[in-house]
């Protein structure tokens, strides 16, 4: 799980600083913008007054004594010099709730308030926030079902909500709505109902990442449609029927990530040759079966095979050990026996 979870921060970083330059880029709405500067000075203070929790002193220069676009965890834009474009007070442990104010920063391209103890539910305001890219919520402990409203941040291309108490269904308004989302990930969580099918139609999407939830049903089998697919793991779920066969022919794909589930089916005696660039292949804990293709050897690219627990028969490959880069492989709880 440590080569996981290292590869999934590089890939966040890479998506994040891959488009640094359109973060600093500030869009023209009306003829003066910059008389807006007191709204977000304002919006800013109000959020203070939900935060009672502030043990490093983050919040301590939010005060009249300098501009706030040099207050702590504060991004002004180049071009509208008043204008808050970036939010950022992750790891200062800070406790509170999110003030509805956020919706009035509306030039907001990344809000991170990641690592800290905000609760409580997420305003619907925050669907005013149409400029924001990238929205950081990961380990607090946030709550109550996604809002809809967050549907209306149509220029986002990340969300991570991972490590909070969020509830209910994933609204399928933002599988039809934001169009330019890269990454999705709301681990560990309490979502229950269905993966929604609509996401097939962002094809920008890199990062499905919805592990240890409740979710129930099966795995759309259109998301083979998603050809920048980089990133799917929705291990620790109820999640049933059989691993879309469409999906093995995404060559995008480098972390297949699948454990504990109901999941069943067979490996596709090609998937050395449909998946060459695959990383990590999870699916322990499931009810997968057949034998365990020879082509699998042919996937120099991978790390790590965990096909524990599962119904698979038969003999194991035995060029595996010529794989350059493979640094686990795991196939205890099968029936299967050294081979050709």
């Amino acid at each position: 799980m440590g080569a996981l979870l290292q590869l999934f921060l590089v890939v966040n970083i890479l998506l994040l600083f891959g488009s640094s330059g359109s973060l600093m880029m500030s869009l023209v709405v009306g003829n003066n913008n910059n008389n807006n500067n007191e709204a977000d000075r304002f919006a800013l203070l109000e959020l203070k007054k939900q935060i009672y929790d502030d043990p490093y002193g983050a919040l301590s220069s939010w005060n009249d004594s300098i501009t706030f676009c040099n207050w702590f965890g504060i991004t002004c834009g180049r071009r509208h010099r008043q204008r808050v474009i970036g939010l950022d007070l992750q790891g200062m442990g800070l406790g509170g709730y999110i003030s509805p104010f956020i919706g009035n920063l509306t030039f907001l391209r990344v809000l991170n308030i990641m690592n800290n103890s905000f609760h409580g539910k997420i305003p619907h305001e925050i669907g005013n926030l149409f400029r924001l890219q990238y929205i950081q919520f990961d380990n607090n402990t946030l709550e109550g079902v996604l809002p809809t409203s967050l549907a209306n941040c149509t220029s986002l291309k990340g969300i991570y909500f991972s490590k909070n108490n969020f509830v209910g269904e994933i609204p399928i308004e933002l599988s039809t709505s934001l169009s330019k989302l890269e990454v999705i990930a709301i681990n560990g969580n309490g979502l229950t109902g269905e993966i929604p099918s609509s996401f097939r139609n962002i094809s920008s999407l890199q990062v499905i990442s919805l592990s240890v939830n409740e979710l129930q049903g099966s795995i759309p089998e259109s998301f083979g449609q998603l050809t920048n697919l980089f990133y799917l793991s929705l291990g620790i779920n109820n999640l049933s029927g059989m691993f879309p066969l469409s999906l093995y022919n995404l060559s995008s794909l480098g972390i297949i990530s699948l454990p504990l589930n109901q999941l069943h089916g067979s490996l596709p005696r090609d998937i050395g040759l449909t998946l060459p660039n695959l990383i990590i292949l999870q699916i322990g804990g499931n009810l997968f079966s057949g034998r365990i293709p020879n082509s699998i050897s042919n996937i120099s690219t991978l790390k790590s095979i965990d096909f524990t627990t599962n119904n698979f028969v038969g003999p194991i490959p035995n060029n595996l050990g010529n794989l350059p880069n493979l640094q686990w492989f795991s196939i205890s709880g099968n029936q299967c026996g050294t081979g050709s």
